[in-house]
């Protein structure tokens, strides 16, 4: 009874720590090309470019999923900056830099058999959150 009652009480105080921290989340979309400044962290991040993209287009059943890799540079105001490269499905899917977590969540347009994709068109859309101390 008394593990039970631990394991509750142990359940809703972790609980509650994970919500806090992902209420301190923030969400940008970048186009190839240009930057934002993430309000809440004061980073800059950069969409550099477009490195690969051989995602299975949506149209089409594949083997593999396939993988696109990108370009940041993350940048702190009157700071460091650091160039990173993120995945969509293989490799490292972000990074850190100055006590925040910066991750890839998705990359559109997804690609179609018949269209092909002008490489001025992507957005890469991140998560940046505050690391605990």
């Amino acid at each position: 009874m008394k593990l039970l009652f631990l394991t509750l009480v142990l359940t809703f105080a972790f609980g509650g720590v994970l919500t806090t921290d992902a209420q301190t989340s923030q969400t940008i979309s970048v186009r190839v090309g240009k930057q934002k400044k993430a309000s809440r962290s004061k980073l800059t991040i950069k969409f550099v470019s477009l490195v690969e993209d051989s995602r299975c287009p949506k149209d089409v059943d594949c083997i593999h999923a396939g993988n696109a890799t990108i370009k940041v540079l993350v940048s702190k105001s009157g700071g460091e900056s650091k160039t990173l490269e993120m995945n969509t499905d293989l490799g490292p899917k972000g990074d850190t830099f100055e006590g925040y977590a910066i991750n890839l969540t998705s990359l559109t347009p997804i690609p179609m058999s018949n269209i092909r994709i002008n490489r001025n068109a992507y957005t890469a859309t991140f998560s940046v959150s505050r690391l605990s101390r």
